[in-house]
């Protein structure tokens, strides 16, 4: 076998390892963050693994035929590669941020680590919430 072959393959198989692990956490995590989690990061490696393939396939062809199609194809792949990469983190964010603010809490691992848990985001809404306190008798005595 040729060495473009073997890096396909590769690729390929590298992809298919990635999505079969986000799949498998997918149904054994406990909570949405765990899940999101292995959706998020596995899919996401298994994708960029797969656009690889695409990439060197369509290149492998382009220097073979010379057609102008398969570099069109390879760009294209290219282009969607970068879109996944800024839109899948970004949806995931929104979805955990989502759950969040909705109060769905994160299942407790049964060791110590949430003895040290802080949660900024609900302390920055917290602090947004909290009344401006005013002094109504100094107001009224400086009127007087």
């Amino acid at each position: 076998m040729s060495l473009p072959i073997l890096l396909i393959f590769s690729f390929l198989i590298i992809s298919v390892v990635f999505n079969a692990l986000g799949t498998i956490g997918l149904h054994r995590f406990p909570d949405v963050y765990t899940r999101l989690h292995a959706a998020t990061k596995c899919t996401t490696f298994g994708t960029i693994f797969m656009t690889f393939t695409v990439i060197a396939h369509s290149v492998r062809l382009y220097v073979i035929t010379e057609e102008g199609r398969f570099l069109n194809m390879a760009i294209h792949t290219l282009l969607a590669l970068v879109a996944l990469l800024v839109t899948n983190p970004t949806g995931a964010h929104a979805i955990a941020r989502a759950a969040h603010i909705v109060g769905i809490k994160q299942e407790q691992a049964e060791s110590v680590w949430f003895l040290t848990e802080k949660d900024e985001l609900r302390e920055a809404n917290l602090q947004q919430t909290e009344p401006v306190s005013t002094d109504e008798s100094s107001k009224s005595s400086e009127v007087k």
